[in-house]
């Protein structure tokens, strides 16, 4: 359950700079849909809207990294921070850009490598080799 207000549509609609973010978001992702994060996010709509700002500028514009890769990346940091609600968005959004079955089990695969090692050199407390410091 929730622990703030999901606002709706008619409530979104009485609150204009709600309403112009929910609009963008629409109009971005070619969508009527506005998730439930969003909606929780509309109960303070200047972090509402400084929040899809920054997903929009990461996320949405051209980079050096391709829309599925980031989606991908997302799950993988939301997994390593137990982010459900992001981990199941952000796979539907990968599979929206393509990813396949295939592509999702070696993610999942890689997530689960990458913990145990990280585990395991943490517990170990490895030194850094120099060949790997950024001079």
């Amino acid at each position: 359950m929730a622990t703030t207000k999901l606002l709706t549509d008619a409530e979104v609609e009485k609150i204009p700079a709600v309403k112009a973010v929910f609009d963008d978001i629409r109009a971005t992702r070619k969508s009527d849909f506005v998730n439930n994060f969003w909606r929780g996010l509309a109960n303070d709509p200047a972090l509402l809207k400084r929040v899809w700002e920054q997903l929009k500028a990461v996320m949405v514009a051209d980079s050096a990294i391709d829309p599925l890769t980031k989606e991908m990346i997302y799950i993988a940091v939301s997994t390593a921070n137990g982010c459900s609600y992001c981990i199941h968005s952000h796979t539907a959004a990968a599979r929206a850009k393509g990813m396949t079955d295939a592509q999702h089990g070696e993610l999942v695969s890689i997530i689960g490598l990458a913990g145990q090692t990280n585990h395991l050199v943490t517990a170990m407390q490895i030194p850094v080799d120099p060949q790997f410091e950024v001079n």
